[in-house]
């Protein structure tokens, strides 16, 4: 059953904002009380705050509409896409580096795919108090705090240069030679999916991703950055798809209004 309708739509967006207010909830108090550090198989690091909200999430969303399988990287990563193409994606806590590291750029993120297209997604960042969404219906708004949602929009870069927003922890060589490519840029760092944020809300102009990122990395920031009016493209110009093989992405680049034309 795809979303169509507008009260659909409404409903799975609400309970996936539900859902990601409650996983940071359960975040914050490992990240207040800490907790053991494990590494992966791929070498990522892992901890119980990830698990946690991981199996809060998987169920909740579950309950919401037990048709719509749930792609999650913590629980169920390592199965193929669905066959219908329409599924969920879930990273429970994007960052876990900087969970770790205690900077506070970490996200709780959840996005429902359809036909290989993100088509509403939540972005949760508990330290910073705020939520974004992209509610199914092309509209993309902030929360922060308990105050009311706000449409938000992407900017056209400008005529000075862009501002440009890079990885914390995964610039790379080829990161650096696109930006300068780019010409006079202003640069900042941040870490997990914010950076989607910043791009949704007019903050910044580009940010380029060159190294490995998988799909559930992506997929919600993309949904929001899609409805403020922006873009995430492959290297080829081509929108980012999602539900391939593997669910890795290639190297993107997300951008506001037409940044990257």
């Amino acid at each position: 059953m795809p979303v169509a309708s507008s009260e659909n739509c409404v409903r799975l967006a609400a309970a996936a904002r539900q859902l990601a207010l409650e996983a940071g909830r359960t975040i914050m108090t490992f990240y207040h009380e800490g907790t053991a550090v494990e590494t992966k198989a791929d070498r990522s690091p892992v901890t119980e705050a990830d698990r946690a909200a991981d199996r809060l999430i998987v169920m909740g969303l579950q309950a919401a509409d037990p048709g719509i399988p749930v792609i999650s990287e913590e629980s169920t990563s390592t199965g193929p896409p669905p066959p219908d193409g329409r599924f969920w994606l879930v990273d429970p806590l994007d960052g876990t580096r900087e969970f770790i590291a205690r900077t506070g750029e970490f996200t709780v993120n959840i996005a429902l795919i359809e036909d290989g297209r993100p088509v509403l997604g939540v972005l949760h960042a508990p330290v910073q108090g705020e939520t974004f969404i992209a509610d199914g219906l092309g509209q993309a708004v902030r929360i922060v705090g308990n105050g009311a949602p706000r449409p938000i929009s992407a900017r056209r870069a400008p005529a000075e240069g862009p501002a440009v927003i890079a990885s914390r922890s995964h610039r790379d060589a080829e990161t650096d030679a696109f930006i300068a490519g780019l010409g006079p840029a202003r640069i900042e760092s941040a870490g997990s999916a914010l950076k989607f944020g910043l791009l949704a809300r007019g903050e910044a102009d580009v940010y380029p991703r060159f190294g490995r990122t998988m799909e559930w990395d992506t997929a919600a920031g993309h949904a929001i950055l899609k409805a403020a009016g922006g873009h995430v493209r492959d290297l080829n110009g081509r929108e980012l798809r999602y539900g391939k093989a593997g669910f890795v992405n290639p190297p993107f680049v997300a951008c506001g209004v037409d940044a990257s034309r």
